[in-house]
């Protein structure tokens, strides 16, 4: 009885710690809104391509006009504004059903740590937009993702390193296929965040 007690315990003060040290409500489902709300918006963006007489399957690499580009700015700033409030959301909800805080220690060093080399990939890729190297900015954003999710693991979910690995495995290749950026943002930033999102909801339900 006394060993069960004391194996109970440390269960518990495992738990404990782990609460304290890591962010431990990040919710599967905003993985899958921002995974399908990325699918919907390379859909619209292959569309736009299709009105302004791009014919993106073709393989042939298209100059595109200062209008195009800001149209996909735009279109890219929605995407993420959609992602970032349905990541709060859920996660907002999980928490307030564990009775956990959202906002703490823990979540400041979190998006610190993720803050870095997002905002820095995120300067990178102004500068290719300025530069006209719009080739290479798909490839740089899945890298630089990737790797803001693999420094976050220190403070969240173990599993989040898993997506930043295959993200920037998915950038590395994409630097050999360039031209295809939006199927490879469709596959990265969609696809994989469905499948993670759903992983971590049976997982972590």
């Amino acid at each position: 009885m006394e060993s069960k007690n004391y194996h109970e315990d440390l269960s518990h003060i495992r738990s404990m710690m782990e609460r304290s040290s890591r962010f431990i409500s990040l919710s599967g489902l905003s993985g899958v809104v921002a995974g399908l709300a990325a699918i919907i918006g390379a859909v619209y963006v292959y569309f736009v391509f299709q009105k302004n007489g791009i014919d993106y399957f073709d393989g042939k690499r298209s100059v595109f006009g200062p209008s195009l580009v800001k149209e996909l700015v735009v279109i890219g700033t929605v995407i993420l504004i959609v992602a970032v409030l349905s990541g709060y959301i859920f996660t907002a909800n999980k928490s307030k059903k564990k009775g956990l805080k959202i906002w703490d220690a823990t979540t400041k060093r979190l998006l610190i740590t993720f803050a870095v080399p997002l905002v820095t990939g995120g300067f990178f890729c102004l500068g290719l937009l300025y530069h006209h190297l719009f080739v290479f900015i798909a490839p740089a954003t899945l890298i630089f993702y990737g790797l803001a999710l693999v420094g976050a693991e220190r403070y969240t979910l173990t599993d989040v390193k898993y997506l930043g690995y295959c993200q920037i495995i998915l950038g590395l290749i994409s630097l050999f296929f360039l031209g295809w950026g939006l199927l490879f943002w469709t596959i990265g930033f969609g696809a994989l965040h469905i499948v993670y999102g759903l992983i971590m909801h049976k997982k972590y339900k």
